[in-house]
């Protein structure tokens, strides 16, 4: 993935070697400038000193205070403004107020105090030198101070320049801190959600089977002609206890029900969805636009509820993000029944893939973060079909398929969920 010109200059700035080269690179400057333009001691020293302390300004900042006031000594000391020290001087106004070492308005306080003192040394030079230099109280002598005002609004401007960077930087970073905080708690929640969810329609499922025995028990008694007291006293405990695990049942999942309107209501009496509607699922997404086909292999089994259930909303769930993510892509579910108790189900397409978006590989163990197609996600519905796989002792995968495009794979063993369920004789 290329990065942008920005991007490749702010890690390059970021390197831990940034601040040894550039330093290095203006004192080699200041050392070719002092040969051309030779100056006082205390100007070689100041300006010496003023561009090699850069290289201490990342891992040192209150270095810089000493750049600054040894570039203002090296001027004061010569009327000859070297350029070195206006690099390093700038360099170091900027390093202050992006470390904040101090307080910006001291740090512009603290420059514009040492301007003016070396705007009185230079007017005290000039006197020396015979210019003409009007007294302080003359007409006109207000034009002397122009250097410090000058010297001022420069420290001024590159004080302020840094402290913005790094309010623009702690800004970043509060923001990308506070998506990470709201994308986990969004993921969490739809965890919950999905969780309470299943808990849900277990509740339906369980609670209509134990519904079944208790109502066939107290039937038998009635029923089989030639009961002996103690096996209608038997198949009246099965129905009591059945009845006791409902209501049982009923005060431990009940509180997972969310408060529902008519609409609601009608859902929670209508049948659980099964394998036998993999069909009307697959018209509904050609209804709205997709192109969507259904193949099955092998000899249909009839699986307990939660098996059929568990695999209806895996596959309603990707063809669901194949429509979100992947518009107009050919999608394929196929179901295959296999002969070692095995259910397998795929939903695949021919959409970009998870390449684009922010997943993490497929494979087995692959954990997505991004759904199908061409835009990131946040992995929710990947999150709860696993969660639903995970539920009857299966697995799921998801990412990239071999041939491209997207898959989502499940694998639901029911053969020990099958002996479970014939046990309780409501199938054979």
């Amino acid at each position: 993935m290329s990065t942008s010109p920005q991007q490749r200059l702010r890690d390059r700035i970021a390197a831990p070697a940034y601040p040894w080269i550039t330093g290095g690179a203006v004192t080699a400057g200041a050392v070719v400038e002092l040969i051309a333009i030779p100056g006082g001691v205390t100007t070689t020293v100041g300006v010496l000193v003023s561009a090699a302390s850069l290289m201490w300004r990342r891992s040192f900042p209150p270095v810089a205070m000493l750049t600054v006031a040894a570039g203002l000594i090296a001027f004061a000391g010569d009327v000859n403004l070297y350029v070195s020290i206006m690099v390093s001087g700038l360099t170091g106004c900027y390093s202050l107020g992006r470390n904040r070492v101090l307080h910006p308005a001291l740090t512009v306080a603290g420059g514009a105090l040492g301007a003016l003192c070396v705007n009185l040394v230079h007017i005290n030079t000039w006197s020396r030198m015979d210019l003409p230099v009007p007294a302080l109280w003359e007409k006109g002598s207000l034009s002397l101070f122009a250097e410090s005002f000058l010297l001022t609004v420069v420290v001024f401007g590159a004080v302020m320049m840094g402290d913005a960077v790094r309010s623009r930087e702690e800004t970043r970073t509060e923001r990308s801190l506070a998506q990470a905080k709201l994308i986990a708690m969004e993921r969490q929640q739809a965890a919950e959600a999905e969780r309470a969810a299943i808990a849900r329609e277990l509740h339906d499922i369980v609670s209509h089977s134990v519904s079944m025995i208790a109502v066939q028990a107290e039937s038998a008694t009635y029923t089989t002609p030639g009961l002996t007291p103690e096996a209608r006293d038997g198949f009246q405990q099965i129905a009591g206890t059945a009845r006791s695990s409902m209501a049982e049942l009923r005060r431990l999942l009940g509180v997972l029900r969310t408060p529902q309107g008519d609409t609601g209501q009608a859902a929670l009496t209508a049948p659980q969805p099964t394998l036998d509607h993999l069909a009307e699922l697959v018209e509904q997404h050609r209804a709205v636009g997709g192109t969507a086909e259904l193949r099955i292999t092998g000899e249909r089994v009839a699986l307990p509820a939660a098996w059929e259930l568990s695999a209806y909303r895996i596959a309603q769930e990707a063809l669901t993000n194949a429509r979100k993510h992947a518009p107009g892509a050919r999608t394929v579910v196929e179901v295959d029944y296999g002969t070692d108790r095995m259910l397998t189900l795929r939903v695949r397409d021919d959409g970009p893939g998870a390449g684009t978006g922010t997943g993490q590989g497929s494979g087995p163990d692959a954990v997505p973060v991004a759904a199908p197609g061409s835009g990131p996600g946040t992995g929710h519905g990947l999150t709860g079909m696993r969660e639903r796989a995970a539920l009857v002792g299966g697995r799921l995968s998801a990412g990239a398929g071999p041939d491209g495009g997207f898959l989502v794979e499940a694998e639901l063993p029911w053969g020990s969920g099958r002996a479970v369920w014939n046990e309780g004789g409501s199938r054979a």
